[in-house]
Parts: structure tokens; sequence; C-alpha cells
């Protein structure tokens, strides 16, 4: 069984042949030169802004090998960073990826891991463009920063909810969070096919685009801390309040029975990775945007605070988003 590390620039030689390869299927037009020099060489496109993020992907916080197969781990690693572009409308651009890897891992585990970002970027017309190796003493640590671009000025923001805009969200939540409760119980019946919101979140880029391109959402943000703590995210970045339906939040269904979360998971559960927007509430938003459904489920208020609405009973919300592995 080969170990890593290969030699440094063997490891960058193979990681750079699954860039090209990725690059000329889909080619980004903001990359001059990417792997090979001392830095990437990315242009901007004339009117536009670019939008930049950063994201850890750390062993033992936001995975573990024993309930997470390599290509999972790289597939989230980037659609977290993309997820982020998604929320502000934008178009990804590149990537790069900083990895460090503990020596007796096999690099069959590595193979795995940068092919899914690649293939993952070049999905998404971005290309890995760059990043650094090293050996760690003890676990993964990946660090993945993605680039994008925005037209100018016309990035959505948290920032521009008003009271009256709708709320609404895209596909379903929950699903992320109610694997993790399965994995805890028993990993190894955990079939990553019936979660997967969670094993391989699928980022919204495409909508993020449609939103920000057609001019309908006045705010937005992605679901990774989950709907209560990414809304009330919204609220303090626009200085309103919300109020929202239980009854409305939609939930997944997950496991091999395709069983419907729970409300609270709904509610709480972080890294689903769908859009959560607000619009203004004489526009019109589609009940579907290739192929995902959009669901609102309330609306901005003047009043601050967060609440929710049980039927005709109305309480405060307390943010109470999904923390990975933590303790009871």
């Amino acid at each position: 069984m080969s170990v890593v590390p290969l030699p440094e620039k063997v490891f960058i030689s193979e990681i750079r042949k699954l860039a090209n390869s990725w690059a000329h299927k889909r080619r980004s037009r903001g990359i001059v030169t990417g792997i090979g020099d001392d830095c990437a060489v990315l242009r901007k496109p004339a009117s536009t802004d670019i939008l930049v993020t950063t994201d850890f992907t750390l062993e033992g916080v936001h995975f573990r090998r024993e309930w997470h197969p390599a290509d999972s781990v790289g597939h989230r690693c980037l659609a977290r960073g993309l997820s982020d572009i998604a929320a502000m409308g934008g178009k990804p651009t590149a990537a790069f990826l900083s990895l460090a890897v503990p020596r007796d891992l096999p690099q069959s585990w590595v193979n795995a891991f940068t092919h899914a970002i690649t293939h993952l970027a070049g999905k998404y017309g971005a290309a890995l463009a760059g990043g650094d190796t090293a050996q760690s003493p003890n676990g993964i640590l990946a660090d993945i920063i993605v680039v994008g671009t925005a037209p100018k000025d016309r990035a959505i923001l948290r920032s521009g909810a008003h009271p009256g805009d709708r709320i609404f969200v895209s596909g379903e939540l929950g699903g992320s969070a109610a694997a993790v409760q399965e994995l805890g119980k028993d990993h190894a019946k955990v079939n990553p096919k019936w979660f997967q919101r969670h094993f391989y979140p699928e980022p919204r880029v495409v909508i993020g685009q449609f939103l920000q391109r057609k001019g309908i959402a006045s705010a937005m943000i992605d679901t990774s801390d989950g709907l209560s703590t990414d809304l009330a995210h919204i609220c303090r970045e626009s200085k309103v309040g919300a109020e929202i339906d239980r009854a409305q939040i939609p939930r997944a269904r997950v496991g091999r029975t395709r069983r419907e979360v729970t409300p609270d998971l709904a509610l709480h559960g972080g890294e689903d990775y769908e859009l959560l927007f607000t619009a203004p509430s004489r526009g019109r938003v589609p009940d579907e945007i290739v192929g995902v459904r959009i669901t609102e489920i309330g609306r901005i208020t003047a009043r601050k605070g967060l609440f929710l609405r049980t039927g005709y009973r109305v309480e405060r919300l307390v943010p109470r988003g999904w923390e990975y592995f933590r303790k009871a």
C-alpha cells in the first residue's frame, strides 16, 4: 500500500495533472497562469467585483476518516467555498488548496480527495489554480480558498433585507444534521446514498446566479450554520427582525425509508448548503429554479428579533445552529 507523502514535486505534479485535465474540459477565462509558478495569475473581467472566501476542513471537526470516504471529504471541502460564492450570486473562477497530511496516510486517499475537488471545480467552471502541501504531525488539514466574480456593485449581501420582504429557502433542510445523528449511532450502517446532502452536498451556484441576474433577492446567505442561525445573520446585518412559519419549513427526507427529518433538525441543523434569501413583497419568485424547489417560509419585520409561528402561537426563536461533534 502506497503511503503519503510522495516526494513533494511528484505530489504537486499529480495534482497539477488532475487540475489541468478538468481545466481543459471547462476552461476558466479568469485564469492566466495556474499551478507551476510562485503565484497564480488571475485576470479580472471588466465591470466585475472579485469575491474571495476561505474555509478550513479539519479531521475530527468537519469529518472523520472512519465515517467519510475520501471523495466525500474532498467534495465537501470545496462545496463549502462554492456555496459561499453562490450566496453572493457569484461565478466561481479559481480554487486554491493547501493540504497537510500525516505520513502514514494512503496515497489512494489523497488521490480520491483531490480528484473529487478537481471534478467539482470543473463542474462549476472553476479551476484548481494553486495551493500548498505539507506533512501534518497529526490528522488531515485542508484549507480551501475560492475566488469568484460578480457584476460590479451587484453581489447579493446579507445586509439588503427590508421590513415586508418575504423569506425563501431553496431545497430541503436538516438532511446533513440527520446524517451526523445516524453516524454517531452506528456509522457502519450508514449508506452515503441515503444522505446525499451530507456526503455530497450540491452548492446552489446556478440558483445564486439566477437570483442575482434577475434581481430577485434583496439579501442572501447559505445555510452552512443552520436556518435559525443564518437567518439571524441576515437580520443582524440588515438591522431587521424576522418571523417564520414552522409548518412551511421544507424538511429533508433521508435514510433507506426516506423518512422526514424532525422540525428541530430542519430549523437548526447546518451544512445543507441551501440558499436562504429575502425578496421584496411585490416581486415574483419562481416556485422552482433549475429543478430545485423554492419555498416561502416567512417575512422580514421591523421588530427586531427572530420569531417562530406554530399555528396561532408565535414565540421568540433562539438560534441554535448545528455544531458538529459537540458533546451533549
